[in-house]
């Protein structure tokens, strides 16, 4: 009997501490795999995180495009939601990244030129989506989301251009 109550106890203390390990750690966006998550933690500047972020984000919409275009037999519908998700996800921590480097006072220029052009570049393909895209009613709201999204992070962007100071100008002596 002392030996259950011992064993339960032991179990019980192993899970709490499973638990607490596991709330001490930052969570991992759901929209991104570990090695995706693991490179985002391992990269050194913001202006990196930032190019990451858009990186992942082209891809999600890559992926979307490509499932289009290749219907998968199961799930469809849910796979191009989630897909729209994810990418929206990523933009949106691109922005927030470009709000922490100005809180920060980092130098992301290189960070907020990417955005600017990159969230350009997605918002073409969203359009073209929106007016052209197949099987629409599956995932218009998802893409109406996705739209506003990446609208608000290129406003975002420009904004931040004024706000973050011009490079330094070398002169020659």
């Amino acid at each position: 009997m002392k030996f259950k109550m011992h064993s339960l106890l032991l179990a019980c203390c192993v899970l709490a501490a499973a638990a607490l390990a596991r709330a001490g750690a930052p969570p991992q966006k759901d929209y991104l795999s570990a090695v995706e998550a693991d490179k985002i933690r391992d990269a050194e500047t913001v202006n990196e995180r930032i190019k990451l972020f858009l990186a992942f984000a082209d891809d999600r919409l890559k992926k979307f495009q490509y499932e289009l275009d290749h219907p998968s037999s199961n799930r469809h519908g849910d796979m191009l939601n989630s897909l729209l998700n994810a990418y929206v996800g990523c933009v949106d921590d691109a922005a927030d990244l470009i709000q922490l480097g100005i809180e920060k006072q980092d130098n992301i220029r290189q960070g907020i030129d990417l955005m600017t052009a990159r969230t350009k570049e997605f918002l073409v393909v969203l359009e073209k989506l929106s007016t052209d895209g197949a099987e629409r009613e599956l995932y218009k709201d998802n893409l109406d989301d996705a739209i506003e999204g990446t609208r608000d992070a290129l406003n975002d962007a420009e904004k931040a251009k004024k706000k973050v100071a011009p490079p330094p100008v070398r002169r020659k002596n």
